[in-house]
């Protein structure tokens, strides 16, 4: 996808950029910056005929694997798409107006990031969920691209540039040059796979059951500063054992081995998109190493990974969290 479209003169400039992401949604306006990052949580009452929602964002995390018979708790993305079309609207109507911007005269313009390899029927659910939530005109860009602008990268210039945007839903290595993806390879696995990883070992081998909200606090202690924590980790759950509540104590070095598996994933589709790049490009990556943004870009062991399994020098973006939502208004 050439993306000089962007730099139009003649072309509008958008209201509000959205990173609408698996695990999170944040919205940045122009001029302002990030207005709004919560996560991309709806609870939904089935107490009605339709369910209403009834809470949304960081409203919504307390009641997650909370909610009983009553409620539901959905995730709008899975993978990195669209899954659920009546939670995306309203994810992005609380959003938009969280964020101050729906009170127009106009409806609102909006540049979404989507996954490079999203599908034209992907791309066009997350457009009709969008115009449904009340935006106005809506254009996609490419998140890897829009992670790139956003942390730096001269993707204007005839320079080829490797880009590993570690998200929640999905993992994506791409090649740029000259405002354009050359070559992108995917895999639809990130962070919350890897929660899932950890809460299933634990079921298998310990007998204890997890939410995602206890998988999520494990991986983030697992990939912590060396040194900072003890061998062991206490894990509270509900055994299958006993059946009630129970605390086990496991061996860190159990949980990172989950880690390294998901790590090796990754350097999976790193090496693929490398024997498919071009010589001269290839020489730029050499020279230029490989960039790593998104959430996941702070789990050392996926840098270490591919630093290892690919002899190339990784970089860690400083804001790799918010790289996508920064490039898309940089973009817009």
């Amino acid at each position: 996808m050439n993306m000089n479209f962007f730099k139009s003169a003649s072309r509008a400039l958008p209201d509000l950029a959205i990173d609408f992401g698996t695990a999170n949604t944040r919205v940045v306006a122009p001029g302002r910056g990030i207005v709004f990052d919560e996560p991309s949580l709806c609870c939904f009452s089935l107490d009605d005929v339709r369910p209403q929602l009834i809470a949304a964002g960081n409203d919504a995390l307390p009641m997650l694997d909370r909610t009983g018979r009553s409620g539901r708790i959905a995730r709008p993305l899975a993978r990195g798409v669209l899954d659920d079309i009546g939670a995306g609207r309203e994810m992005l109507r609380y959003a938009i107006s969280r964020s101050g911007l729906s009170r127009r005269l106009r409806a609102l313009h909006a540049v979404i990031g989507i996954p490079a390899d999203a599908t034209q029927a992907e791309a066009n659910a997350l457009m009709t969920t969008a115009r449904d939530a009340g935006l106005g005109h809506v254009e996609l860009i490419p998140e890897p691209l829009a992670a790139a602008i956003g942390v730096g990268l001269p993707v204007w210039e005839s320079q080829g540039a490797m880009i590993l945007e570690c998200g929640a839903g999905t993992t994506e290595v791409v090649v740029l040059s000259m405002g354009a993806i050359c070559l992108r390879r995917s895999v639809r696995l990130g962070g919350l796979a890897l929660d899932a990883a950890i809460a299933e070992h634990l079921q298998i081998r310990h007998k204890l059951l997890i939410g995602a909200a206890t998988a999520e606090r494990l991986k983030l202690d697992v990939v912590g500063p060396v040194g900072k924590s003890s061998d062991t980790i206490a894990v509270k759950g509900r055994s299958v054992v006993v059946g009630g509540p129970a605390t086990i104590e496991i061996k860190r070095r159990e949980l990172e081995t989950i880690v390294e598996r998901h790590a090796m994933s990754i350097l999976a589709v790193v090496r693929d998109a490398l024997s498919e790049t071009s010589p001269e490009l290839s020489r730029d990556i050499h020279d230029n190493g490989i960039m790593l943004t998104g959430g996941c870009a702070a789990i050392g062991m996926i840098g270490q990974a591919v630093r290892d399994g690919t002899g190339l020098a990784t970089h860690v973006a400083d804001d790799a969290l918010h790289c996508v939502a920064n490039g898309l208004c940089r973009a817009a």
